[in-house]
């Protein structure tokens, strides 16, 4: 097994300014050869048909994402993110989730994936943290998927601004919990690093004692988590604020989280130290994917990118966003001494690559 690279579609544009071929375009022609769809952008071009994002018209637009694919030589390797499903406590809420999980279902057929992302919910009212109501409910997720056919997947994340289980380790936890062969993890550098050593509403961007308490958890994860439940890796960076991001700060919202307000705006891709990355994220990737000293994983690098660049509008924000992950990319090759180790690109010469994506995104728009 080698490493591949992919990138989530919100990545290349939010959905309100930026439409789906002349993102996947641009990320064709940059080299990358498969997307993670973000459900958002799904829904969009949904709700773009009469009547809405109805039922019947978000299994339209996943024909239509997979046509486009398809013709753009893009594997779609997983679907998120499915929010907040756990810990619910109420009943009709639960079941109306249950409902919606089956839809997901459907559209992941037609997409061609069996991996559906699931973070921790981050709602504050009608749900409860506690481990063995959340196992239980996402035990039954795992049971209802591992019953489809096919069966399905899902990959677990801590959000480091998540309600309950911010943390890799409370995650962890969870995924024990569950104890299915089908339930995993998604193990993410920024909300790994942005949790254990990170906290923008601190002057120096960091938690107390960052270093020693980031290398110690990353010791710890390294000895516990069980290589067979990584499903997926995203990796991404964050820029350092210039002051802490407090009621005061332009990226302040009512009753956000600081650090998802700071998610929200400041995500980077990895080795962007000249943008203000400074989350120690190669190390969270050396233990996830270092043989000798760390978890040993190999497989899907999915680029997961928020910030405030991606709802610039402009018909070049896509172009960019996909040119810089794969300078990412080609830089983390070089970084984690993947040489070897990575499946070859094709990517078009620079010369003809603009006019290229520009013409094929119109093309493909006309046929959507």
């Amino acid at each position: 097994m080698s490493y591949r690279p992919a990138i989530c579609s919100m990545s290349l544009g939010r959905a309100w300014l930026h439409e789906i071929p002349p993102k996947f375009t641009a990320a064709a022609h940059s080299g990358l050869p498969a997307i993670e769809i973000f459900f958002e952008d799904l829904l969009y071009l949904a709700s773009s048909f009469p009547n809405g994002a109805t039922p019947s018209n978000q299994l339209l637009a996943a024909h239509q994402i997979r046509r486009l694919c398809d013709s753009l030589h893009l594997e779609i390797m997983g679907i998120g993110p499915f929010n907040n499903c756990e810990g619910l406590l109420d009943p009709a809420a639960k079941a109306a989730k249950l409902e919606e999980l089956n839809l997901w279902f459907e559209i992941a057929r037609i997409l061609g994936t069996d991996v559906i992302q699931i973070p921790c919910t981050f709602m504050t009212e009608g749900v409860t943290g506690d481990v063995d109501v959340v196992s239980r409910d996402l035990r039954e997720i795992a049971d209802i998927g591992a019953v489809q056919n096919p069966p399905f997947r899902f990959a677990y994340e801590n959000l480091c601004w998540g309600t309950f289980n911010d943390t890799w380790e409370k995650a962890w936890g969870v995924v024990k919990a569950v104890d299915r062969d089908n339930f995993g993890m998604c193990l993410d550098t920024f909300n790994i690093a942005g949790r254990e050593y990170a906290d923008p509403e601190r002057a120096d961007g960091k938690v107390e004692n960052a270093e020693v308490v980031f290398r110690e958890s990353m010791k710890r994860m390294v000895r516990e988590i069980d290589l067979k439940k990584v499903f997926y890796v995203q990796v991404v960076d964050a820029e350092r604020l210039e002051r802490p991001l407090d009621k005061t700060h332009e990226f302040h919202v009512e009753g956000q989280k600081p650090r998802m307000s700071w998610s929200r705006n400041c995500r980077l891709f990895l080795c962007e130290e000249d943008r203000g990355g400074y989350l120690p994220v190669l190390d969270v990737l050396h233990a996830i994917c270092d043989e000798k000293e760390g978890l040993g994983y190999k497989g899907w690098i999915s680029m997961e990118l928020f910030n405030r660049s991606l709802t610039v509008e402009g018909s070049q924000v896509p172009i960019e966003h996909a040119d810089r992950a794969m300078e990412s990319w080609r830089k983390i090759i070089k970084a984690m001494t993947w040489e070897d180790q990575v499946e070859a690109v094709s990517v078009p010469s620079r010369q003809n690559k603009q006019t290229s994506k520009e013409s094929e995104a119109v093309e493909i728009s006309a046929r959507l």
